[in-house]
């Protein structure tokens, strides 16, 4: 919005000239993302506190979860309100990544919701059933895939493998169910994670920065020349939601973190994932993706594992509990630690991701 409003004025008053500039954009996005979901944090707790909007535990965890019981939940709608009003505000709104990704928002975000709501009502960890919360995010992700089929560019239907210069391979429509895979993988991959103060908050932030880095490389014709990556106009744009995507999850942190006043719930969880899966497929970055959030699929593989395990050897547990966090806090871990080792592993991953750009 500031661009379209501010930047016409540059023959009036030339500093205007700034809002042309991605990266000024995107710093601020960050900084507005991050100040709303800090400032309103208080009065979003205090509210759910009054409407008893409470987090049910499992009654099958880990013990010390047990005290987080009433912890107030869908804190998640403070992350989605700060991404959405730090991109209306900064990015282009001309940009059609724009809108795709405002689409994944508050899709994702809505099925997310709806459970949330119901574990509320029903004062228990129940909300959707699997097969209706699974339809939900399988319906926002076909609408996504179908407009980015429709509208798709030459680079669109391609698979790049890391450290691969060229295309492997072009899926054709077949990228269709693909894409839909990745979208619901992800946003099904994040929630798993989210099952320790800070952990998945923490990660998420780390991926988010990554990815602001890969749009912005994306969206410039040299740097992307450079690194031998696709070039893709108006990607670069994506790294202003990407910087509101991670201001807003580090304001959030300072109330989620231990001991957590906060919890993100579904509404967080499936959004901030499936953001992911949409920003790696219109930068063509998939399977980078499953690399630079290395934890998230360690997480989701996990629970794989278990039920796979158990289905075959007859009740045995390949894990104490499932996902591997809870494994590590069966194992006598503090939540603590298990939450800055899991950041150090994203970290690592992060890296090894990041280091593929320039083994090709």
């Amino acid at each position: 919005m500031f661009k379209e409003f501010l930047f016409p004025l540059v023959k009036y008053f030339t500093p205007f000239n700034i809002f042309q500039y991605i990266t000024f954009r995107a710093a601020y996005a960050a900084v507005t993302a991050l100040l709303l979901s800090f400032l309103m944090g208080p009065w979003f707790i205090r509210q759910l506190r009054i409407l008893k909007a409470g987090q049910a535990i499992r009654e099958d965890g880990p013990e010390t979860h047990l005290v987080k019981s009433g912890t107030p939940t869908m804190g998640g709608l403070m992350i989605l309100f700060a991404i959405v009003v730090s991109v209306l505000l900064w990015q282009d709104l001309r940009n059609m990544y724009t809108w795709i990704l405002l689409i994944a928002i508050l899709g994702f975000g809505a099925v997310g919701f709806a459970d949330d709501l119901l574990k509320v009502m029903r004062k228990n960890s129940q909300g959707l059933s699997a097969k209706l919360k699974l339809f939900g995010q399988i319906f926002v992700a076909s609408v996504i895939a179908g407009i980015l089929y429709v509208y798709k560019t030459p680079y669109t239907t391609l698979l790049y493998i890391p450290m691969f210069k060229e295309a492997v391979l072009d899926m054709g429509v077949l990228w269709i169910p693909f894409a839909i895979l990745l979208q619901v993988g992800f946003s099904n991959a994040v929630n798993l994670a989210d099952g320790l103060d800070g952990l998945a908050t923490g990660l998420v932030i780390m991926v988010g920065i990554a990815f602001a880095a890969l749009c912005y490389l994306s969206g410039r014709a040299d740097y992307a020349d450079y690194l031998q990556i696709p070039h893709l106009p108006g990607a670069g744009e994506l790294a202003v939601l990407c910087m509101a995507y991670v201001g807003a999850s580090v304001g959030f942190l300072w109330y989620n973190t231990y001991p957590s006043e906060i919890m993100m719930g579904d509404v967080g969880s499936l959004s901030l994932g499936g953001i992911l899966g949409v920003l790696s497929l219109l930068v063509k970055k998939e399977l980078l993706l499953l690399i630079i959030g290395g934890v998230f699929v360690v997480e989701a593989a996990s629970v794989m594992i278990q039920v796979v395990y158990f289905k075959i050897s007859g009740g045995r547990r390949a894990f104490l509990m499932a996902p591997l966090h809870h494994d590590w806090e069966k194992r006598g871990l503090p939540e603590v630690r298990v939450v800055v080792r899991f950041w150090i592993l994203g970290g690592l991953f992060l890296i090894l991701g990041l280091s593929t750009l320039k083994i090709q």
